[in-house]
Formats: C-alpha cells, sequence, structure tokens
C-alpha cells in the first residue's frame, strides 16, 4: 500500500469513499483542496482505499473503504497528513471513532456538543 498526496484524476475515487462513509464533503471543496495539495490517499494496484481530507492542519474528513477497516489504512494517512504539517494536526469527531484518534496519539477533549469529541497531536514534520 502506497500513501501519497492526491492527484486531480482521483478525485471521483476519493469522493466514493467518502460518500461511501456518509461523509458530508462536498466535491468542489476536496477538488480544491486536491489542488493545493491537502487531500492524501492509501493505493493499492491503483485503487483508492482510502483518504483523508485537511482544511488547514484539521482533518476535516478521513475514510476507508469498509473491507480495509482495521487494517492500518487509516492509521498510514493520518500519519501521512501528520507528516505535512509543522505544528499540530486536529480534528473534531465523534464517540464511534475516539478510540481511533486515541490509538494514534491524539489528545483528547469534550466538546460542547454531547458525543462529540476535539483531538490535537503535536506533529512538527516539514512543511511539503
Amino acid at each position: 500500500m502506497e500513501t501519497r498526496t492526491a492527484r486531480p484524476t482521483d478525485l471521483p475515487a476519493v469522493m466514493n469513499v467518502l460518500d461511501g462513509a456518509s461523509l458530508a464533503v462536498d466535491a468542489e471543496s476536496v477538488r480544491e483542496r486536491i489542488d493545493a495539495g491537502t487531500v492524501f490517499v492509501a493505493v493499492t494496484d491503483g485503487r483508492v482505499l482510502g483518504a483523508c481530507v485537511l482544511d488547514g492542519e484539521r482533518i476535516d474528513a478521513i475514510a476507508v473503504r469498509r473491507r480495509r477497516r482495521g487494517q492500518g489504512v487509516g492509521r498510514r494517512l493520518v500519519e501521512c497528513a501528520a507528516a505535512s504539517t509543522t505544528d499540530a494536526l486536529s480534528a473534531e469527531f465523534d464517540r464511534r471513532t475516539r478510540s481511533f484518534y486515541d490509538a494514534l496519539g491524539f489528545d483528547i477533549e469534550p466538546t460542547d456538543e454531547p458525543d462529540r469529541f476535539r483531538g490535537r497531536r503535536d506533529c512538527g514534520g516539514p512543511r511539503r
């Protein structure tokens, strides 16, 4: 499995993965972020297995194809995103994905919304 910055030709596959996870991210926004170099994909044999969309240094959306969940794809995507930041990576998420972010070393705190959390992970990697 390769993790890399998404290319414009990856847009349909990225949207397919995000839509499959029922994430509300519009295609134009994802296209703009691909152009900015802030969308990362995990690819095997030319097939996009997962995608991570950043908004600045915040994870706006991350999704992995259902059959590939639990195989380290999401972890690799977060590591790829973390390597692109100079300070910290952050995310806001619900109770169902808290263990994922906890296992990746995010410091987690509750938000004002019930069952919602905010996480932050120091990175210090080089900016791409």
